[in-house]
């Protein structure tokens, strides 16, 4: 694990911090292009009702649906919500920070038969433009359908885990979840109001707290893979 500074995350306002992720969508799609990968149109298998994101990743998606006239689509993901789906107990950075102290993380229980994502029709996705990275980033080189499992390189496990590390780190004061549960929060006109200003209180029921990164999950082998990688996502400007 390599430390980093937690940086000032919280002084950001929305507009730069949505900014901050498009731009660490090109770098990753830049990244994964150079890999050959199964991953095409209609290969759903990995659409779960498991998918977790940030408020960040959710408020991108909320604006995207009021742009284009469609907020009625909230209602379906409340609607078609899995009552099973997978409702982690701490955040990404939460959890290497535990490690990192040599402490015993919580154990997470997902249920693998939770169903497909509630936006998922005819196995095309309808967010597919704003999708979460934990969705974008779900890659394999080889058909999931016909394997039965996801085969990814473990250097494309470790960059993930870099992404929604930062991903966290940008949205320090929100939270995370199930991709459900985070949509049905933003619901709430006064639940995005409240993120908007800064001014969110603890997390409801569902929902756990962010925090910045104490540590990056960088195994020994990949370290030095990966500078250029990091080195693009400590340049972004907004």
């Amino acid at each position: 694990m390599i430390p980093l500074s937690h940086g000032k995350s919280s002084e950001m306002n929305l507009n730069a911090k949505l900014t901050i992720l498009e731009q660490m969508v090109d770098i990753y799609d830049r990244f994964i292009g150079e890999f050959d990968l199964a991953c095409e149109k209609y290969c759903a298998h990995c659409c779960t009702a498991n998918v977790t994101m940030t408020t960040l990743e959710g408020y991108r998606i909320i604006t995207h649906l009021e742009k284009a006239g469609d907020m009625h689509c909230l209602e379906t993901i409340a609607r078609q919500s899995h009552p099973d789906r997978f409702k982690p107990r701490v955040s990404i950075n939460r959890m290497a920070d535990i490690c990192a102290r040599d402490g015993d993380p919580p154990e997470e229980q997902m249920d693998p038969s939770a169903g497909p994502c509630p936006v998922l029709a005819d196995d095309a996705c309808s967010l597919y433009g704003v999708r979460p990275f934990g969705c974008r980033c779900m890659v394999s080189a080889r058909n999931c359908g016909q394997t039965g499992f996801a085969d990814m390189d473990p250097f494309i496990l470790t960059v993930n885990d870099v992404f929604l590390q930062h991903l966290e780190h940008i949205d320090a004061q929100g939270f995370s979840g199930n991709f459900s549960d985070v949509m049905q929060f933003l619901d709430s006109e006064k639940n995005r109001q409240a993120y908007t200003a800064g001014q969110l209180g603890p997390p409801p029921a569902g929902l756990v707290a962010n925090q910045p990164v104490f540590v990056l999950m960088i195994p020994p082998e990949h370290r030095d893979r990966i500078q250029p990688w990091l080195k693009q996502i400590r340049s972004i400007q907004v």
